[in-house]
């Protein structure tokens, strides 16, 4: 997986897009598959693949050999291994692909490679299987000196072009000379001497509408220290963790690469986008909990969420696309599909929760960074945010804010769990709309309470305290509207006939993250979020097993997604739950080591865990996926009770705990506010510690507070400065 900026890469492991038309395989640029096939073959057949790697700033290096086996010796002595071609990508403004062959036989060597390709132009929704009535128009392919030219003319008007060109050695006596060149291939003739390499390389562009910008020629190693040094100014920019266990270590700094790599621009304006490779576009729900995730590492996610998300922000009634005045946006696409109207996701407004998130994260962004001049800005946005909330959120007036598509194409379910049977009865009867979600009244709730707290700093007292009378009024009606008094446990929803949707799903434990419920309530939905039937002991499951509509290999009803699993453990956190914040963490950081680059995939299966096992991968999982990658940090988040105020120039630490398989964890850097303060994590037999080791650029109070523990996760006890 290569990434860079609107273009990525998703190849095998040999760094081929290969078999041609592969549903998960190509070269793309934004919503579109510019190669839908790039092979490489070698004369005398496959070389031997010693080793793929990936760097963490995303530059490939797979290394092959030529062995005796070639030479048809298979009965003689042990194959000799006497080529080395080592293939090198690298993606900038364009795709390299850079082969660089060596002779280490004692005679001279006459070798080609060839590279084949196609370019399919799909539109990543006609990739992951929508039935097009028509396609547009492919033209012959242009072939020139060293270069080629593939053409598209799509339904909607735009000219699609993918550019292949070679780039061979300039010298006196080259060692590579270009064989054959055609719209579908090219070969490249390596002369070798003992002991000497040959290099040659191929760019490939992707463009829509116009020819490629002035071709820049930059030698491989300047494009692989020009991307290694953006990453570098990016980790600069971010808290840095070490910590007494290496391998976490790489696995919080991959994550922090991984923000970067995801985001994408638009309109000259940057976003993190949700995940490769079928959502590397914006989505209003993952960027903004994204954002909110990455506030321990770096707020420039969050910003660039909210401001992007802002200028989207819907200003009329349009039900085919589920628009509606001041609602944020769903999923914005920029393929061929979407400009041709054959999808409504140009923007399309089909969330219920990422409005009132909008809000959350907009507070919250203000608690670390205390950025005033960003609050001002986006205030005007915040108000028709909240108006969306009051005026069209709540459908039929019972205080509750409700979903139900309106447009031909909306999706069916509109929250998190938007797959269709994303939201189930215990006996697995689906649920129908209008529904009313039981995380959202949560987020209504704190989006009410924070836009409060945001109309204080700007002076609006009279409307603070009027969401403030609102927030609790909602509150006062949310037990009484999902408490299931026989079964002892918040519904899931409440049905188009306001019937409470009672499976035992996750949802409930996002009414902790936003510290929507009491102290009697936050605890059994803990515990019940802990028991056997929720968490598998890698996570917590989507929906709990042993109800019928339970399978741990579904998507939603049953599988374990780390973003929902990182936003209970910082609701535990809420609550003075870090203990059992970090049972959570644990049981996501032990599955972690088991996928690639320690990274966590958008969403694994709910098996148990047990021992000598491992977790079993979901077959088309994102990864990366923006609100996987941010996990850790929400989680680590929980586990040290981190809760800023950066207006008041105050960082609270609350019974921070750190897991039994991390002695010690410094936070270099951490930024509140301007000021800058590492703080030094260590555990010993009776608890965790902290140490500020350092505050640079700004004032900042720290204050710890070690409270009594107890309940599920020891520590029932609401911080004594918690908000709300």
């Amino acid at each position: 997986m290569l990434k860079r900026g609107n273009l990525f890469l998703v190849a095998n492991r040999l760094g081929d897009v290969s078999p041609a038309g592969a549903r998960d395989l190509g070269f793309f640029f934004t919503d579109t598959r510019h190669l839908s096939s790039w092979r490489m073959a070698l004369q005398g057949g496959p070389a031997l693949c010693l080793n793929t790697q990936v760097s963490t700033d995303y530059v490939s290096q797979i290394d092959f050999t030529i062995t005796g086996l070639h030479e048809g010796d298979l009965l003689g002595q042990e194959p000799l291994n006497y080529v080395h071609l080592r293939r090198a990508q690298i993606i900038d403004d364009v795709l390299v692909d850079r082969l660089v062959l060596t002779n280490y036989q004692g005679r001279p060597i006459e070798q080609w490679v060839e590279l084949e390709w196609a370019a399919d132009f799909a539109d990543v929704f006609e990739i992951r299987g929508a039935q097009r009535a028509q396609r547009g128009r492919y033209r012959l392919p242009e072939v020139s000196d060293r270069l080629v030219r593939l053409r598209y003319d799509g339904l909607d008007r735009r000219s699609y072009l993918t550019e292949i060109r070679l780039h061979l050695e300039e010298a006196a006596t080259p060692r590579t000379r270009l064989d054959r060149l055609d719209g579908r291939s090219a070969r490249i003739a390596f002369r070798l001497a003992p002991g000497e390499s040959g290099e040659a390389s191929l760019e490939v562009r992707a463009a829509v509408d116009e020819q490629p910008a002035a071709r820049s020629v930059k030698a491989y190693p300047v494009r692989v220290r020009e991307s290694a040094d953006a990453y570098a100014a990016w980790a600069d920019r971010s808290t840095r963790f070490t910590s007494s266990h290496d391998a976490f270590d790489q696995a919080l700094s991959q994550a922090v690469a991984d923000l970067k790599a995801l985001a994408v621009c638009h309109a000259g304006q940057s976003v993190i986008s949700a995940g490769i490779p079928w959502y590397t576009c914006p989505f209003g729900r993952d960027a903004l909990i994204t954002g909110f995730e990455a506030l321990l590492v770096n707020p420039e996610v969050a910003r660039d969420s909210l401001t992007f998300l802002a200028r989207l922000q819907g200003t009329r009634d349009d039900p085919e696309r589920d628009e509606e005045p001041g609602k944020i946006p769903h999923e914005m696409r920029f393929g061929e599909m979407a400009a041709a109207g054959e999808i409504p996701h140009t923007p399309y407004y089909g969330s219920v929760d990422a409005t009132p998130l909008f809000l959350v994260l907009l507070s919250e962004y203000v608690e670390w960074t205390d950025d005033r001049a960003l609050l001002r800005e986006l205030f005007p946005a915040a108000q028709r945010a909240m108006g969306w909330i009051e005026q069209y959120g709540d459908r039929d007036g019972d205080g509750f804010v409700e979903y139900c598509g309106r447009g031909r194409r909306s999706l069916l379910h509109q929250g998190w769990k938007d797959s269709h049977d994303g939201v189930l009865f215990a006996s697995g009867q689906p649920a129908r709309p209008p529904i009313a979600l039981v995380e959202v009244q949560g987020y209504a709730l704190d989006a009410r309470r924070r836009m409060a707290r945001l109309c204080r700093m700007l002076g609006h007292h009279e409307r603070a305290a009027q969401l403030l009378e609102d927030a609790r009024a909602l509150k006062r009606r949310l037990a009484p509207g999902f408490w299931i008094e026989r079964a002892g446990r918040f519904a899931m929803a409440l049905d188009a006939e306001k019937r409470p949707v009672d499976a035992r799903g996750s949802n409930p434990g996002h009414l902790l993250f936003s510290r929507a419920v009491g102290e009697e309530h936050a605890m059994k939905i803990a515990e019940a979020l802990l028991s056997p039937d929720s968490f598998s002991g890698w996570g917590i499951r989507t929906l709990a097993k042993g109800q019928p509509a339970y399978n741990p290999l579904s998507y939603h009803n049953g599988a374990v997604w780390p973003h929902d699993n990182a936003m209970a453990a910082m609701g535990m956190a809420c609550y003075g739950m870090t203990h059992a914040a970090g049972r959570v963490q644990s049981g996501l950081w032990a599955a972690a080591q088991h996928f690639r680059h320690l990274r966590l995939p958008e969403l694994f299966c709910g098996l148990d865990r047990q021992a000598g096992q491992f977790p079993v991968h979901y077959p088309v999982a994102c990864s990366p996926q923006a609100w996987a990658s941010g996990a850790p940090f929400l989680l680590l988040r929980a586990c040290l009770g981190l809760f800023p105020e950066a207006p008041r120039q105050t960082l609270h630490i609350a019974s921070p705990a750190l897991p039994d398989w991390l002695d010690h964890l410094t936070l270099h850097r951490l930024r509140i506010g301007p000021a800058r303060a590492t703080l030094t994590f260590t555990r010993n037999s009776t608890g965790t510690f902290v140490v500020v080791d350092k505050v640079e650029g700004g004032p900042l109070k720290v204050r710890i507070e070690l409270l009594p523990s107890g309940g599920p996760g020891h520590g029932q006890h609401p911080h004594p400065f918690r908000k709300g």
